[in-house]
């Protein structure tokens, strides 16, 4: 039997880029600000579509966000974007004090999160912006694992009053959903009832993968996609761990203040089962290729299937 065909894959970044512009045209009191990386966060689509709503304020991101608390306080509904590591570290401050404290209607999309930003480098790959947002009270946390479901949470968001963090990486991604989306929410992609795989972002295709390989084998995997974060569904987390007996979660995110470490406290507290997680350890990202840089950071598929079979074991499945 052949393998089946790979899924094709879209850029996260051009689906929200051209779903701001669809937004634009049925809410004309939206308005979309970015600093100096417009190209990049494709923002510059509104930008060409409505000038007038669309405001570069230059390298200078911790402005971005008290301009952004601003107008939004003034009843606007504003979408600010820049790279992960400007938005989540760089004006972390502005976000919690302008933005959360205020309550203020302002999306955060943060393009180029985690270890597949690739050549910038450690200073740029930032893989502590979950952690950091999801801590933030007030704040809704959302990182999609493919082009239709960063459409539907780009809409989601624009309907849902309050702050908001939306995580996209730089590179395509396989599409893996039907873009189906709910806050609080985590779709169930895959049926299973050995194993639970509990993923987010760019490691939902690889958890699917290897949920294929396994299932070759006769193993059944159940595969979760955690976009949304914050509110984070925990009864699809405690049914799983109910009925599959081990959990492993998939982030390209620090494993100290991850999703890993949500689905850990969630059955520590409820329903203590095998949990391991398989992301980015206490170190910084270096120069490379991206897909190669998260198999040489241990997000492997040969890595995510030793730890699946690690956990297969201690349930009894596999010798």
């Amino acid at each position: 039997m052949s393998a089946p065909a790979p899924p094709r894959s879209e850029s996260l970044r051009d689906a929200y880029g051209q779903t701001l512009v669809e937004l634009g045209a049925s809410d004309p009191e939206m308005v979309v600000f970015d600093a100096d990386l417009s190209g990049s966060t494709r923002t510059v689509l509104f930008g060409k579509k409505y000038p007038e709503r669309f405001f570069n304020v230059g390298v200078m991101e911790p402005t971005m966000m008290t301009m952004a608390a601003g107008l939004a306080l003034s009843g606007r509904t504003v979408f600010a974007s820049t790279f992960a590591v400007f938005a989540a570290g760089q004006a972390y401050n502005q976000v919690r004090q302008s933005i959360c404290y205020n309550r203020a209607n302002v999306k955060i999309v943060a393009t180029h999160g985690g270890l597949t930003v690739g050549g910038d480098g450690g200073t740029h790959q930032m893989v502590e912006d979950i952690g950091l947002m999801r801590g933030l009270p007030r704040m809704t946390v959302v990182v999609p694992a493919d082009a239709p479901t960063t459409r539907t949470a780009t809409r989601v968001l624009h309907d849902t009053r309050g702050p908001a963090y939306l995580r996209l990486p730089r590179e395509n991604l396989p599409v893996v959903t039907d873009g189906e989306f709910r806050l609080g929410r985590a779709p169930e992609l895959a049926a299973g009832s050995d194993l639970t795989i509990a993923a987010v972002g760019v490691m939902v295709a690889r958890a699917l993968e290897v949920a294929r390989r396994l299932g070759e084998g006769g193993i059944s995997v159940r595969v979760l996609d955690l976009a949304s974060v914050k509110p984070f569904d925990e009864p699809a987390i405690l049914r799983a761990a109910r009925e599959t007996g081990a959990i492993l979660v998939l982030e390209e995110h620090s494993v100290l203040t991850g999703v890993g470490a949500l689905v850990a406290s969630v059955t520590a507290e409820q329903y203590p089962v095998p949990v391991r997680r398989v992301g980015v350890a206490d170190l910084f990202g270096e120069s490379g290729e991206p897909w190669a840089l998260l198999d040489r950071y241990g997000l492997s598929v040969e890595r995510i299937g030793d730890e699946a079979w690690e956990l297969l074991k201690l349930r009894g499945k596999v010798q």
